[in-house]
């Protein structure tokens, strides 16, 4: 069984690369041909992703969400999951290329991280149905806070080839811009909650297990950090009405906050301390 999660482990990568190379082909020459094999490409990327996520739980006889490798690879099958599904009902071109560009980057991250099993040590304290709930919701809004910014990244784009008149097929296959910001309103309307519950959760697991909660680790100021942030957002576009290019730049802020929550913030935390 570990050899054969191996070998999908390998292939999916191999494909995952070549379907993100697809869709870049598409972004530079507009070429549908060469879009559709990347969709079905990815779409076996997904089944393969699945397979591993089933084989891993199967061996470990728990859900595997819990170390640093198996983080990264449920929001890499996260993201493309999403990507695919938003993109059957809603038809946004270029969506799917730059959400699996960073799909990409972080299942390629996880490469550099152990792939083994929770520590023996640690078992007792980390295999519970709280920290794994806890975990599948950060790490559901995570995916959401990147569907967001894609479409507010796509909003720029678009912004920018309107600013410049640059007309082209590019353009008409990027959608109207009011679109764009909702669904970007839409998605993180969905993150927030999601990182909220988690936060709660991961509270409660802490004063249960560790009799303790950890109102500074680093982690945990960086996750309010973002929430804040997010909030701010939420409440400039539902009571102050704001639109427009200042609201995209505000919902990529926050994605760089959730980038460097994860990876920087990570190096000093105490709590999260399985984690690296």
């Amino acid at each position: 069984m570990v050899a054969s999660a191996g070998i999908i482990y390998v292939v999916t990568i191999v494909l995952y690369s070549l379907s993100v190379f697809g869709y870049f082909i598409d972004f530079l020459q507009n070429n549908r041909r060469v879009n559709r094999f990347a969709f079905w490409l990815l779409s076996i990327v997904w089944v393969l992703q699945t397979a591993f996520f089933i084989i891993r739980a199967l061996q470990y006889d728990r859900m595997p969400v819990i170390t640093p490798f198996e983080g990264l690879f449920f929001y890499a099958w996260l993201l493309v999951t999403l990507s695919l599904v938003i993109n059957w009902f809603f038809r946004v071109d270029f969506l799917v290329f730059f959400t699996n560009v960073v799909g990409f980057v972080m299942m390629s991250f996880s490469l550099f991280t152990p792939d083994g099993d929770v520590p023996n040590g640690l078992n007792d304290l980390l295999i519970s149905e709280l920290l794994v709930v806890h975990v599948s919701l950060i790490m559901l809004s995570y995916a959401a806070f990147t569907i967001a910014v894609v479409f507010s990244v796509l909003y720029m784009l678009q912004h920018h080839l309107l600013k410049r008149k640059q007309w082209g097929k590019r353009l008409l296959r990027l959608e109207n811009l009011p679109k764009m910001e909702r669904l970007s309103f839409l998605m993180t309307t969905i993150g927030v909650p999601c990182m909220l519950l988690g936060f709660i959760l991961g509270f409660v697991w802490a004063s249960i297990q560790l009799q303790e909660l950890p109102w500074l680790d680093a982690k945990v100021i960086g996750s309010e950090l973002v929430l804040i942030v997010y909030s701010v957002y939420l409440y400039l576009w539902a009571v102050k009405h704001r639109r427009g290019y200042n609201m995209a730049l505000l919902n990529l802020a926050g994605f760089l906050l959730v980038l460097i929550n994860y990876f920087l913030s990570g190096e000093l935390t105490d709590f999260h301390f399985w984690y690296f």
